[in-house]
């Protein structure tokens, strides 16, 4: 028992990495407060679950543009710096929420907008941020701090979702976009603690020549190409998120909303506790591959069922193959990738993981429109096995991906750790 429990190195050795893990928590906590009461403020304004989707499109040019340019900003200028600013800009946004909110009727217009500023600071500052573990955090416990972070944000998902179910239901759309702007305030307080992380020696300024050098080097590397290929396929035929507020009304469980927010985080929270085996497997490309295919059953399980507990249970199986597809996606990107690329790679790692969920978003809301919230659940879990199968086949290095004798992980092992 004692080798399943999580391996705790990274949080007793690093303390950057302890700080960012406790502030990530709190932060993680508020957004989900915002991710269960934005949707369904759309929702309660349009009764349109195409309404709802269109979020993933006024998103995704703004998570394109500003994703690519957060990865060359990261290697070019201090991370910390970039952390702070993005974290006080999402406040700034919460506060827009808020004020919106105690309107006497609330507009539709800023919620979009907000949306696509969220997507924009997302971007910019999720390449610095996995710039800065990578950087801070030993070679040897990339694969226990995944995991560490994966348990933080797990317990975001499962607290935040299920306290704003009962704080919208409560207390209004206000009350939970306040707290969300609480916890942001908070996180910019404790990243200003952070040691300066600023660029490695010779870094070079943004440029399109420097994202086309980050841009070569993810292509010519198929272990790479494979794992963003996977995520992207899995997350645009089966991301579900933004039909949750219809799929409660088919099941007649509107008072299950953040459970089912949650449901894919308590999924994940239980590989997380019992992930101390994830530090000496090897073969992450396998985790990949494995973790997708699971994914993408357990969202095609969740539409065939008519009762809400069996689709909640669906959901939580899902939520533990994404974890375990992207822990083994993680550790394979700060095992091999050089840190003098590490922010442009992270710039590309953000469209991956992220442009997929917005097409997603898109994909699911108007299937939900023409063929109803159930059909686009099974319907695209089933092409979400269907594309992991024919990437698999299509890029055989990736499963056989080996941390003991892949020549950049080797190379990445011998370069020096900032602590």
């Amino acid at each position: 028992m004692r080798s399943l429990l999580p391996d705790l190195t990274p949080w007793r050795s690093v303390p950057d990495f302890r700080l960012l893990w406790t502030q990530g928590l709190i932060t993680y906590c508020g957004a989900a407060m915002a991710l269960v009461a934005l949707p369904l403020q759309i929702k309660d304004l349009t009764g349109s679950p195409l309404a709802v989707g269109a979020m993933g499109a006024v998103e995704l040019v703004p998570l394109i543009v500003f994703g690519l340019y957060g990865g060359a900003l990261a290697d070019a200028v201090d991370r910390r710096k970039m952390i702070i600013a993005t974290e006080a800009g999402l406040g700034c946004l919460a506060l827009v929420l808020l004020v919106n909110a105690v309107l006497p009727e609330p507009l539709l217009w800023p919620l979009y907008l907000v949306a696509a500023g969220v997507a924009a600071l997302a971007g910019l500052q999720r390449p610095a941020l996995d710039a800065l573990i990578a950087r801070i955090v030993p070679h040897e416990q990339l694969a226990a701090a995944g995991a560490l972070n994966s348990l933080r944000w797990q317990t975001g998902e499962i607290a935040g979702p299920t306290l704003a179910g009962l704080v919208v239901a409560f207390a209004g759309s206000a009350a939970a976009y306040g707290i969300t702007l609480a916890t942001f305030v908070l996180s910019v307080l404790m990243c200003r603690r952070l040691a300066p992380a600023p660029p490695s020696a010779g870094a070079e300024k943004p440029s399109l020549r420097g994202l086309a050098e980050g841009a070569r080097y993810a292509w010519s590397r198929p272990v790479l190409v494979g794992t963003y290929a996977i995520d992207l396929a899995a997350m645009l035929f089966a991301f579900p998120n933004a039909i949750y507020p219809f799929l409660a009304d088919d099941l007649d469980a509107e008072w299950a909303l953040g459970l089912m927010y949650a449901a894919g985080a308590v999924g994940s929270l239980a590989v997380s506790l019992t992930s101390g085996w994830l530090s000496r497997s090897r073969r992450h490309g396998l985790l990949v591959i494995g973790g997708a295919t699971l994914w993408g059953a357990g969202i095609a399980a969740a539409g065939w069922f008519e009762r809400v507990w069996p689709v909640l249970l669906c959901l939580a199986v899902a939520g533990a193959g994404d974890l375990i597809s992207g822990l083994g996606r993680g550790t394979i990107w700060n095992q091999t990738i050089p840190d003098r690329l590490r922010g442009r790679l992270a710039g590309i790692e953000v469209l991956s993981y992220s442009v997929g969920p917005q097409l997603g978003q898109v994909r699911a809301g108007a299937m939900a429109s023409w063929t109803g919230a159930r059909t686009a659940f099974w319907s695209g879990g089933l092409a979400c096995l269907a594309s992991v199968a024919l990437l698999s086949a299509a890029l055989p290095k990736l499963f056989a991906y080996d941390a003991r004798t892949d020549p950049d992980a080797l190379r990445r092992r011998a370069e020096p750790t900032a602590q």
